[in-house]
């Protein structure tokens, strides 16, 4: 229902919070465009308005005019597998996929313009209530990629196909003997407390891409070294993708990019670099984009707790933001470990045999179970169910 209570319009940048009735008739479907360059800004400096909004003070998700404008790639990889999920024909899939949207920030990607854009938007889908200063003196350090980054077609598949595996760390794993259909794809992808010791029959022992939030990484090594995550992976030709959800992400970040053992003070006295160990190259150290991020909350997982004044806190999971990932790099995707229908069966990590008992609140799991069926339902995705 709309509210009554006439709502104000807010001019800021040139856009405006909407109001009730234009929330109702605002759809995903929105044709995204690229932000301007710096040059074409408005502004010469952050805009002294928007450098004051806080999160805690909005009761609901602020919906801009600008919600559905993302960064695009401007040399997006050419993909040329007749079985990819990108010739889905599913409608839903196709109104709301965007194949060239900016997946990885760099150095190039901070500027005014795109500053003043992205401080609207809370941490990790914006920079709200950062400094400007701050975010860029670290985003200044991330290299631009040389080349399309992360994933490759192999050389033996004349069709240009690249499958690969998501691999969650859910309960239905455990005595699935997946291990060696896991290993046979092309790249595997893994997430923060991948626990592989022990586990080798039921979940493989390839690591491609390595996905973490520092937070969940750092607490992993300290929690979960008797279940046998005791270092990050470091596979041959790995690749670590960051999903920097908040402040301490990027000081993670900096600490990596800089070789110093100066810590940020999130992480106490763990020296995040030593466990990275020598094969620490930032060529091949991504970190996501707070478009990508946005866009797979706004077209995918908008939950309706967003309406609730705990809104800043939801966001997808870290299994979303991989699988979403290899959805845009890969071909073919097949995910293991996470959330099906019958879920309750199985324990809820495939390395422990109770549960923990903690209800992570700012995830809406349901909506995750939806989607995840959505996709698999439409052959989008391959979800296994152990049936």
């Amino acid at each position: 229902m709309v509210s009554k209570q006439k709502r104000h319009f807010v001019c800021l940048l040139g856009y405006r919070i909407l109001t009730d009735t234009e929330r109702l008739n605002c759809t995903r479907n929105l044709t995204p465009v690229k932000t301007v360059g710096a040059s074409e800004g408005i502004f010469v400096g952050p805009h002294d308005v928007l450098a004051r909004i806080r999160k805690n003070n909005i009761k609901e998700i602020p919906l801009w005019m600008l919600e559905e404008v993302y960064l695009r790639d401007s040399q997006p990889k050419e993909m040329i597998c007749r079985h990819s999920l990108r010739n889905s024909e599913d409608t839903e899939f196709k109104e709301a996929f965007i194949p060239d949207i900016q997946l990885f920030l760099h150095r190039d990607h901070i500027n005014i313009s795109e500053w003043n854009r992205l401080v609207h938007f809370n941490n990790p889908f914006g920079f709200m209530g950062y400094k400007y200063t701050e975010v860029k003196n670290i985003v200044d350090l991330i290299p631009k990629p040389k080349e399309f980054p992360l994933l490759a077609a192999p050389s033996t598949d004349k069709q240009g196909c690249v499958r690969c595996a998501v691999v969650a760390n859910g309960g239905i794993l455990n005595g699935s003997k997946m291990g060696q259909t896991i290993d046979s794809h092309d790249y595997v992808f893994r997430m923060d407390g991948a626990v592989i010791e022990g586990h080798e029959e039921d979940v493989g022992i390839r690591t491609s891409v390595f996905v973490h939030t520092a937070s969940t990484l750092m607490a992993s090594l300290d929690m979960i070294q008797e279940l046998g995550f005791r270092d990050v992976p470091t596979d041959e030709g790995i690749s670590y993708v960051l999903v920097p959800v908040g402040l301490g992400d990027l000081h993670f970040l900096k600490t990596l990019l800089l070789k110093t053992s100066d810590l940020w003070k999130a992480y106490k006295n763990m020296w995040q670099r030593y466990y990275f160990l020598d094969n620490f190259d930032e060529n091949k150290y991504y970190v996501l984009h707070p478009d990508f991020l946005r866009y797979i909350r706004n077209r995918y997982l908008k939950s309706w707790h967003l309406n609730e004044k705990s809104w800043k806190m939801f966001r997808p999971t870290s299994g979303a933001f991989s699988l979403f990932l290899a959805v845009h790099t890969c071909d073919i995707v097949n995910a293991y470990g996470f959330l099906t229908t019958n879920h309750r069966k199985f324990a809820e990590t495939y390395f422990k045999k109770t549960d923990s008992g903690v209800d992570y609140l700012h995830y809406d799991y349901n909506l995750e179970l939806e989607l995840l069926e959505r996709l698999h339902n439409s052959e989008v995705i391959n979800l296994y169910k152990r049936q």
